[in-house]
């Protein structure tokens, strides 16, 4: 699994649709696609139930999404421990 892929399904679950969630993220709706299929064979479930408007978590979505956000929190905060120029990990 990529960050890249964990992005995408926070993206689409938030965008409530794989057009708007290509939109926000200036690709184009195959390689979401693409990517939202290979995550969730990954995972081996089903992230989301497609609808005639769109999408909807699924159930296994539900319980996914808790992680993903975690996981994207996780390296914001990695991201600003070092960006300011401080190491998390030097020694005191």
């Amino acid at each position: 699994m990529s960050l890249e892929q964990v992005r995408a399904f926070v993206v689409i679950a938030d965008a409530g649709s794989i057009g708007r969630g290509a939109e926000r993220l200036h690709i184009s709706q195959p390689p979401l696609t693409r990517k939202l299929r290979a995550l969730e064979d990954e995972l081996g479930a089903t992230l989301f139930v497609r609808t005639p408007r769109g999408v909807r978590l699924s159930p296994a979505g539900v319980r996914f999404m808790d992680h993903a956000l975690r996981i994207l929190d996780a390296v914001d905060d990695a991201e600003r421990a070092f960006r300011g120029g401080s190491s998390a990990l030097e020694p005191s």
